[in-house]
């Protein structure tokens, strides 16, 4: 393929196809902090934001430390994170002559975030996009990430620099795809699928957050957005539909809370399944 017209062959915040990117593809790749060990990394992605990517996270998080097995989250959305507060951590992360420590949630959950960074968590990221791919690049190689069997990296929205970053920079054995609902699901399901097939990483399903209402008399399902499509849109792609997670006040209050580790959400056993064979 032809070199692109006015490369600056800064391919960390390309997104182009061209000739110099395929020939060495593991060039981009960021060396693990020599003291860390992870066995697996799944991305959790969305081509749009609003939709539930770090409460899906959590779950899933909290869905496979449940299940016995070391589990960590990379917060990957810098400019807008959410898990510490999810899961009710308030300190700041710690440093060592070798390197960061992640926080460790109640349930001994690891947590690395901007967040536990910063004098105080409503303090705004006002970066621009290689200073974040920059943070985002040193979770993964200057924290130290002890025996982990899982780890977690969720995502910003879309596919700008960040996202390519962490598909580039950081081994990721799979995604998962979250979605929501609305009429825009196609384009956003189109639109994760269609750039990690481009970054050759699996997507392992399909997440839809907000599927419904139950109601609390009759236990019935109400689509308070309309009619789902998302098992059609799935079987476009060849995936499965993971989980339908409803909206449930005690789920909104749980994480507002800090409190995520201690909902019991039903239906994720397949979500987990699959993140565990990947």
């Amino acid at each position: 393929m032809a070199e692109i017209e006015n490369c600056t062959h800064d391919c960390g915040s390309c997104g182009e196809e061209c000739g110099s990117r395929q020939a060495a593809p593991e060039s981009f790749r960021e060396k693990l902090h020599e003291m860390s060990s992870v066995k697996k990394v799944i991305g959790i992605v969305s081509g749009k934001g609003g939709v539930g990517k770090s409460l899906v996270t959590a779950l899933a998080a909290v869905a496979v430390n449940r299940a016995g097995y070391r589990t960590a989250i990379l917060d990957a959305d810098v400019t807008g994170p959410s898990i510490p507060r999810a899961f009710g951590i308030t300190g700041k992360a710690e440093g060592t002559e070798y390197g960061m420590l992640p926080a460790k949630s109640r349930t001994g959950i690891d947590i690395m975030s901007v967040n536990l960074l910063l004098e105080n968590e409503t303090d705004p990221v006002i970066w621009r996009g290689p200073v974040i791919a920059g943070v985002v690049k040193q979770f993964w190689s200057e924290v130290i990430w002890l025996n982990e069997d899982v780890m977690f990296v969720d995502m910003p929205p879309g596919t700008g620099d960040v996202p390519l970053t962490v598909f580039q920079s950081i081994p990721l054995d799979g995604v998962i795809v979250v979605t929501s609902p609305q009429d825009l699901v196609a384009m956003i399901v189109n639109k994760a699928v269609a750039m990690a097939k481009m970054m050759n990483i699996p997507v392992l399903g399909v997440v839809e957050n907000m599927s419904f209402v139950k109601c609390p008399d009759c236990g019935k399902e109400i689509q308070i957005f309309g009619e789902s499509h998302i098992h059609q849109i799935a079987a476009r792609h060849g995936l499965e539909v993971l989980a339908r997670i409803p909206v449930d006040r005690r789920i909104a209050e749980a994480c507002d809370q800090g409190q995520v580790e201690d909902l019991k959400v039903p239906d994720l056993e397949k979500l987990t399944e699959r993140i565990l064979k990947a």
